[in-house]
């Protein structure tokens, strides 16, 4: 399972008017592990940038005046998230943002029920609490300390791993329980199964007779009616079934 955690930056709040992308940050996740993969862009946005928003992610418009306008690497954008679900924080923003931009570029818009909010994720989980990205790295103990100004492609990846903790952690990785099946034990790993081959030959007992000696004699101190004596009983069986 493919999943790109996505984040935006801008050069304020509105999309429907004249605020502008200035930066696109993805990281890939599949079966919920980062692959390293990333697709990072900074934007010309054709206009200059307001302070607020400089002192949010601090790109100044003489910085972007380089970089490639939006049209320019639509396609580029749109061939790394391909049809796979987008995990955004507070997605109403970015996609709103983004769809503006396809739209302006004649491109195909995001379908809105493709995409995660973490933010809807964060307020189920934690009900009236604060929810802010900073604030789930904080509660979750992500390690924020390079995070001096926003960007996107390191909020993306800080992004990645409170996602991760919001779906219950390392414990997200496993997607169900698989019924043993013969002498295979299937283990899952993420959405895979792999059954572990049962042996040709059962390795030999690594016991030696006097550590036996002893288990049994601690044993029998616990009496006939403990657990354990009837596993003792059992082994002595199948001991006297393999002289035979």
């Amino acid at each position: 399972m493919r999943e790109i955690v996505l984040d935006t930056e801008t050069t304020g709040l509105d999309a429907n008017k004249d605020d502008r992308l200035v930066e696109i940050g993805c990281v890939e996740m599949v079966n919920r592990i980062l692959t390293g993969t990333v697709f990072h862009v900074y934007i010309n946005p054709e206009r200059d940038m307001p302070t607020e928003a400089f002192n949010v992610h601090g790109l100044s418009a003489e910085f972007l005046s380089d970089k490639p306008k939006f049209a320019e690497v639509a396609d580029a954008f749109l061939d790394f998230i391909a049809d796979d679900t987008l995990v955004i924080h507070n997605a109403a923003f970015d996609i709103g943002f983004l769809n503006a931009e396809l739209t302006r570029s004649g491109r195909t818009v995001i379908a809105r029920d493709r995409v995660i909010d973490t933010l809807a994720l964060a307020r189920r989980k934690h009900p009236g609490a604060q929810n802010s990205l900073d604030v789930l790295m904080n509660r979750y103990g992500i390690d924020s300390s390079r995070r001096v100004k926003h960007g996107a492609l390191l909020d993306a990846e800080l992004l990645a791993e409170v996602y991760s903790e919001l779906l219950g952690g390392r414990q997200a990785m496993l997607v169900g329980l698989v019924e043993e099946s013969g002498n295979a034990a299937p283990r899952l790993v993420a959405d895979t199964v792999i059954a572990a081959r049962a042996r040709p030959v059962p390795l030999a007992p690594r016991l030696m007779d006097e550590e036996r000696a002893v288990h049994r004699a601690f044993i029998a101190q616990m009496g006939d009616k403990a657990l354990w004596a009837q596993y003792l009983v059992d082994e002595v069986r199948a001991e006297e079934a393999a002289r035979a």
